[in-house]
């Protein structure tokens, strides 16, 4: 088992990073293409997508689940930082299939195999990482708090750059997606803060689903999964 998750990482962490710069390119030559010249706010722009940062994520943890492996070893805060990359990228899964699918996004040209591996296989493959996966310890609840402390940041910063940048293809502030523009929405700040509740909920209830994926006694993945709270019972047991 262990040995099969070692290649499907490998898999997943070049396909995830090979989907990020794809785009990257892609985007560049549509700027270039425009006449643009501000890059650096394009690009800006680019990794202010959560669904980019969330795949950088992705990515890192992927690598750093393979480095790990080879290494033999599996410390509870990396199931933590696992937990953390699985829930956003499930949360950019459910988001774009059911908001976002079939409208341009304000990145440039959409590289297509790009954007399935982004917004679909990448989120499902970190959900059956999470599922299946050896080494995932069992967490407590207040790790909902971590998992929810950077998208409440993120949209803070959304927010308030969007209300202070200009695109001149956008004419207006650019924000990464449409349902957080109160430019283009039918209610303004009304709207955006209807959409902004409900992602909070999502990613709120995804992380409390990984969360207690790994409190699991059976099912998916349990027995692969650490509990610390059994192993430090049998070592006071034996101590004493």
């Amino acid at each position: 088992m262990t040995a099969l998750f070692l290649v499907l990482r490998i898999i997943a962490a070049l396909a995830i990073g090979a989907a990020v710069v794809g785009q990257i390119v892609t985007s560049l030559a549509f700027w270039q293409s425009q006449g643009l010249t501000d890059i650096p706010f394009r690009l800006t722009n680019f990794f202010s997508f959560f669904t980019i940062e969330s795949n950088v994520l992705a990515t890192v943890v992927l690598v750093m689940a393979i480095g790990l492996t080879l290494l033999g070893q599996s410390p509870r805060w990396f199931s933590v930082l696992r937990a953390v990359a699985t829930t956003f990228m499930v949360t950019t899964g459910i988001v774009y299939n059911l908001l976002l699918r079939g409208i341009e996004l304000p990145q440039g040209a959409t590289l297509d195999w790009s954007n399935e591996i982004l917004h679909l296989w990448g989120p499902l493959y970190l959900l059956a990482d999470w599922l299946f996966a050896p080494g995932r310890h069992r967490l407590d609840w207040k790790h909902i708090g971590t998992i929810v402390a950077f998208p409440i940041v993120w949209a803070v910063y959304t927010l308030i750059r969007g209300a202070n940048t200009y695109d001149p293809l956008l004419d207006g502030g650019w924000y990464p997606y449409p349902f957080l523009n109160p430019e283009t929405s039918a209610n303004g700040y009304l709207s955006v803060a209807f959409y902004v509740i409900l992602i909070a909920a999502v990613i709120g209830l995804v992380g409390a689903g990984v969360i207690r994926i790994s409190r699991l006694k059976r099912g998916p993945g349990a027995a692969h999964a650490i509990d610390d709270d059994a192993r430090s019972g049998v070592r006071t047991a034996t101590s004493a």
